[in-house]
């Protein structure tokens, strides 16, 4: 059996140090407390810092737990909050694009789209989206597990003759989401309609919407229905500066 992993036990330890104290734990308390090296020590604060869980007292330079920890668990971020922390970025992949643009998350079982921009196209006025025929819908299956398991042992609907029904396509499909960074979709959810979509992820790293585009297959893919690389790296550069918005590496 694998043994455990020491960096995790220690950074547990602190969590439950710091959840235990009513005010700020100094550096070289926590280090003393536990036993560690005061560099091994600020370097697990730091880390859980990065990532939310843990807080720095401006006034006294004490750590204690931070709200995203706190949070854990609790409803997911608000539609109308990540569509605040989304509406310039999305509108800019908009412009910049001259294609529809929209931000979807995964709530109650569907893929809800949270805000649109130029859609009297191929969009409409859509509010919800197709999880597995989708290019937002397969981003959510590659990293939200919710949406994950809400697909396990169900019949996929064909919209069209091009989309993904057999469960092993689809798995393979969600393992290239997962390796390039983003999904796409020609013609799966509707005749005539081609989509690129990346994740947005909130400051602990987590996935919790899509961003993307879409368009006419003429205008979404080349001649040979492959979506278009420069539109793909627009849609991840907004993907990341949506993301960054809502504190994805932010460094404090």
């Amino acid at each position: 059996m694998p043994g455990t992993v020491q960096s995790v036990e220690r950074a547990a330890a602190i969590l439950r140090l710091l959840a235990t104290e009513p005010e700020p734990v100094p550096l070289g308390q926590v280090a003393t407390a536990l036993g560690l090296a005061k560099p091994t020590a600020h370097g697990l604060l730091r880390t859980l810092q990065d990532v939310g869980f843990v807080d720095q007292d401006p006034p006294t330079g004490g750590y204690l737990v931070g709200a995203d920890l706190l949070h854990l668990g609790s409803t997911p971020l608000d539609l109308n909050e990540l569509r605040s922390a989304a509406l310039n970025w999305v509108d800019t992949l908009a412009a910049r694009t001259g294609e529809a643009s929209l931000l979807a998350a995964w709530r109650d079982g569907e893929v809800v789209v949270a805000h649109v921009v130029l859609a009297p196209g191929p969009a409409g006025g859509r509010q919800v989206l197709p999880l597995h025929a989708s290019a937002h819908g397969k981003v959510l299956l590659a990293f939200d597990p919710g949406a994950a398991r809400s697909v396990r042992g169900r019949e996929l609907e064909a919209h069209t003759f091009r989309t993904i029904t057999e469960p092993a396509a689809l798995q393979r499909a969600l393992a290239d989401v997962r390796d390039t960074g983003w999904a796409a979709v020609v013609e799966e959810a509707e005749p005539g309609c081609a989509a690129i979509a990346a994740p947005v992820r909130d400051r602990g790293g987590y996935v919790v919407a899509a961003v993307g585009l879409e368009g006419p297959v003429a205008r979404i893919c080349d001649d040979r229905l492959r979506p278009r690389a420069d539109l793909a790296a627009e849609v991840v550069a907004v993907a990341r500066s949506t993301s960054r918005a809502l504190g994805h590496g932010a460094r404090t």
